[in-house]
C-alpha cells in the first residue's frame, strides 16, 4: 500500500466511522481507550502531563492531528493561548472540534507532514496519537516539519506510541494469565467473572490498529531511531502512559484493587519519567527550539 493510500484509509475510517457519536455518548473511535471507572483517574492525570511542558502565554497553538477534542482534560492546553489552531486529515474531526472551541479555534484540513503555515508561527505545539498513522518515512517529515513552524524558545509536545514496549514484552504473561483466569470464571455455572468483559474485541481491535500503523513497515519506531534521526534537536523523552489499553483492560480491575496499584504506576512514573518514557507504550516527547 501506498504512502497516499494510507492516508486516505486513515481519512476514510475517521470521516466514516472513528469520529461518529454512539448512542452511549462517545466516539466510535474511544473503543481503543479504556473509558472504566477504574482507569479514569490515571488516565486523566497522563492526559494532563502534556501542560506542564507548554510555555504560556502565546497567541497561537497548533494541535496537529487535533481530532474532535474529544476528552475534557484536551481542553486545558489552550488555557494559556489565545487560540488553537486545529489541524486535522478528517473534516467531521474538525466540525466536532468546533462544537467545543468554537470561536477560540481555527480549523484546517491537512497532512501533518506537509504543515501549509510559515516558519517559526506557533507559541505551542501539541499532538497526540497521530505520528504512528503514518509511514515511518512521513514520520520524519512530520517531525521536521513541526519543528519548522515552532517558534523559537518554545516547546512542541507529541504523544506518540513505540512500535514495540520492553516493557509490555517484559509483561505481557501476566496480561495473558489475566485473560485466561477471566475466561475460566465465566465457564463456570451461574458465575460472573468479576473482571470486565469485552476484552476479546477490544484485544482484536489493538492488533489490528497497531498492524496498520507502525507494526507494517520495515523500520521500527524507538527512542534509539528518534535520537538518531534527530540528533540536531533538542528533544526530551518522557513518559505519556506506561501500560497499552490491551494491558490496562486486562490487568487492572476495581475488584482486584486496580485503582491503588495504577495509583502506584503514575507515582513510579512520575519518579522516573525517563525510564518508563523509553520503556513504556506511549511515550511523550518534547522538542524545545
Amino acid at each position: 500500500m501506498s504512502d497516499l493510500e494510507v492516508k486516505q484509509q486513515v481519512r476514510n475510517f475517521y470521516d466514516q466511522i472513528g469520529w461518529r457519536m454512539e448512542s452511549d455518548g462517545f466516539y466510535q473511535n474511544a473503543r481503543y481507550e479504556d473509558l472504566r471507572p477504574v482507569a479514569k483517574e490515571y488516565i486523566e492525570k497522563c492526559h494532563l502531563r502534556i501542560n506542564r511542558h507548554l510555555v504560556w502565554p502565546g497567541k497561537y497553538l497548533l494541535d496537529a492531528g487535533s481530532g474532535p477534542i474529544q476528552y475534557p482534560a484536551y481542553l486545558t492546553y489552550m488555557d494559556g493561548y489565545q487560540y488553537r489552531l486545529c489541524m486535522d486529515i478528517s473534516i467531521i474531526a474538525l466540525q466536532e472540534a468546533r462544537k467545543r472551541i468554537t470561536d477560540r479555534g481555527l480549523y484546517v484540513v491537512g497532512d501533518i507532514s506537509n504543515l501549509p503555515f510559515k516558519s517559526d508561527i506557533f507559541e505551542g505545539i501539541v499532538s497526540l496519537h497521530t505520528l504512528h498513522h503514518l509511514p515511518i518515512s512521513d514520520q520524519k517529515n512530520a517531525y521536521k516539519d513541526l519543528y519548522r513552524v515552532l517558534m523559537p524558545g518554545k516547546n512542541a509536545v507529541l504523544v506518540n506510541g513505540w512500535t514495540e514496549s520492553p516493557l509490555m514484552d517484559q509483561w505481557s504473561w501476566l496480561a495473558k494469565l489475566m485473560d485466561k483466569i477471566d475466561g475460566l470464571l465465566h465457564k463456570l455455572p451461574g458465575k460472573k467473572s468479576v473482571l470486565q468483559s469485552g476484552k476479546k474485541e477490544n484485544n482484536k481491535n489493538e492488533k489490528k490498529i497497531k498492524k496498520e500503523s507502525t507494526g507494517t513497515f520495515i523500520e521500527k519506531l524507538t527512542a534509539e531511531w528518534l535520537r538518531k534521526e534527530f540528533s540536531d534537536m533538542n528533544i526530551d523523552i518522557l513518559v505519556w502512559r506506561t501500560v497499552s489499553v490491551r494491558f490496562l483492560r486486562a490487568v487492572f480491575h476495581r475488584a482486584l484493587g486496580g485503582k491503588f496499584w495504577l495509583k502506584i504506576l503514575y507515582l513510579l512514573e512520575e519518579k522516573y519519567p525517563e525510564y518508563f518514557g523509553k520503556n513504556g507504550q506511549y511515550p511523550l516527547i518534547v522538542i524545545h527550539k
